[in-house]
């Protein structure tokens, strides 16, 4: 950073008032947790996607569910593939196709509401970072026409620091909310694509578990039914 800019935005913070800086305030606070949340899913995405490819691998090259079962007890499922079989397995031991197919279901919501968490909050700050950024700017505004009101004339030197606040506001809250919106939208499409793969792997699943027929199989495939209101 240039020396020019580090004493202009120094300048900033020195002129602005207690309501400036709170807003300023919030608008860190909303950073910092937006970009908490894009790190941590961002790495966490990338890993689990390593491992589902892993594990699907495995899965299909497996000489039977037997040992797909024994794979998963050495292994604790730690991604969204392994995790619906090892609770499918379980649920074939307990119950009848109906069961299976609840205990699935279930599996697949869970790792749903998983994906998505963090997601409610990518989008508040994408749609509510630019209003207190608005915010800062009307403040801003507010103060050049006080500053032209006591002085009585409109000169640069009355109204160019609120006017300089009042576009660092506007500056500063669309830099919070894009970074934001841009992340929601990219892990709203990484979980579309992942749930509909799951969604498809669970039907094959399905159709192992209850027809008895080799992984490798490539016949008829039994449909994976969803619950009772399920979409």
């Amino acid at each position: 950073m240039e020396p020019t800019q580090a004493v202009g935005f120094a300048h900033f913070l020195g002129q602005t008032d207690t309501v400036a800086k709170a807003i300023l305030v919030v608008l860190l606070l909303m950073s910092l947790l937006s970009w908490y949340l894009i790190v941590t899913k961002l790495v966490t995405v990338v890993f689990e996607r390593r491992r589902s490819a892993g594990f699907l691998e495995g899965f299909w090259k497996a000489p039977s569910i037997a040992a797909v079962e024994s794979q998963l007890e050495e292994r604790h499922p730690d991604e969204p593939f392994a995790h619906l079989a090892w609770h499918a397995l379980s649920a074939r031991c307990k119950g009848d196709a109906e069961f299976l197919t609840r205990a699935m279901r279930r599996v697949i919501d869970e790792d749903t509401a998983r994906l998505e968490s963090g997601l409610t909050v990518l989008a508040s700050v994408g749609s509510t970072a630019p209003f207190v950024g608005l915010f800062g700017t009307v403040w801003g505004v507010y103060h050049a026409l006080v500053a032209i009101g006591l002085s009585g004339q409109g000169t640069l030197d009355k109204v160019a620091g609120p006017v300089g606040e009042a576009l660092i506001m506007t500056a500063l809250g669309l830099a919070v909310a894009i970074p934001a919106v841009l992340a929601y939208n990219a892990f709203v499409r990484s979980n579309r694509l992942v749930l509909a793969k799951l969604d498809g792997y669970a039907h094959d699943l399905y159709a192992v578990l209850t027809t008895g027929s080799s992984i490798a199989d490539q016949g008829t495939v039994v449909p994976f039914k969803p619950a009772r209101g399920a979409a």
